[in-house]
């Protein structure tokens, strides 16, 4: 790219490509692509990449992120699921030899072997994309899942989705997903984006999150598989008591009532509390007790 060549969010640009290559937008994929330069260089500047950094980016689009990460990147693995948008980006990104774009679906590819395969190891990795709105929680659930150590994650999502990640216990975005994520990962909210900075607008505003891993936990589930089940279960029902959704897990013999009774009682916990006002320690020492008194 010389100089003179416009950065790729540039409207002007972004306009010229799509014309170039006949694209129209794929409601389906939710896409919609960053059209302000500033924007972009606030989320690099966000997820502090340099060239200490491999950057695995989900949805690369026409590659406009991709090119700003390129820059300050050691590497940059990119995984695009819109087969029409591959040679887009091996035009756009033509300029950029540490750019690897690849025609996958990141809740399907085997994330361990393909960075294995693409990435030298020797740098610390971050994620840093533009998820689409309409599974954004899959995404960040799955990467979590892969036990990957990433360093961070540094993610543009819904606005809402944002609020529910970084909620706290007693408030109404409080619930199993902030549970899920903030047991494993420190929330922030780096900073808000406009959906004035997108084509085509979307009806909602962006907010940029970054989660890093905690550096220490100072209770564990005894299983973290039964920890994620039982916070799914207590939120099955928000308006329904922590009593009732327990007894909707476990059952309404006596047996179970007499347990789920004795645990609560030794938690010091509310039977009619409802399972928002309990804080993530609180609901490991729930599924600990639970798997003491042989409910687990």
């Amino acid at each position: 790219m010389t100089d003179k060549t416009p950065e790729i969010a540039s409207p002007l640009r972004t306009k010229a490509i799509m014309n170039a290559y006949g694209l129209t937008f794929k409601k389906s994929l939710g896409q919609n692509f960053l059209t302000d330069v500033n924007v972009l260089h606030k989320i690099v500047t966000a997820a502090e990449i340099s060239a200490a950094d491999d950057v695995l980016e989900i949805g690369p689009g026409i590659g406009a992120l991709t090119e700003q990460l390129a820059k300050k990147a050691h590497q940059v693995v990119a995984l695009e699921l819109d087969e029409r948008l591959l040679p887009v980006l091996a035009d756009t990104l033509a300029p950029y030899k540490n750019v690897t774009v690849l025609h996958q679906d990141v809740l399907k590819a085997d994330l361990q072997q393909l960075l294995a395969t693409n990435l030298d190891g020797a740098h610390q990795l971050k994620v840093v994309a533009n998820l689409p709105y309409y599974i954004t929680s899959p995404i960040i659930l799955h990467l979590l899942n892969t036990g990957i150590g990433f360093e961070a994650l540094v993610v543009m999502m819904q606005k809402e989705v944002a609020e529910r990640l970084s909620a706290d216990p007693g408030t109404k975005a409080y619930g199993s997903l902030s549970v899920r994520v903030q047991y494993q990962m420190d929330v922030k909210t780096a900073f808000i984006v406009p959906r004035t900075v997108f084509v085509p607008q979307p009806n909602v505003d962006s907010a940029i999150v970054s989660l890093t891993p905690l550096k220490t936990k100072q209770l564990l589930p005894f299983n973290e598989a039964a920890f994620f089940k039982v916070v799914k279960g207590c939120f099955a029902h928000r308006r329904k008591s922590l009593w009732n959704n327990l007894k909707s897990m476990f059952g309404k013999e006596e047996t179970q009532k007499i347990a789920l009774t004795r645990a609560l009682a030794e938690l010091e916990l509310s039977p009619q509390l409802r399972a928002e006002k309990l804080t993530v320690q609180q609901f490991i020492l729930l599924v600990n007790k639970l798997h003491e008194l042989e409910l687990l």
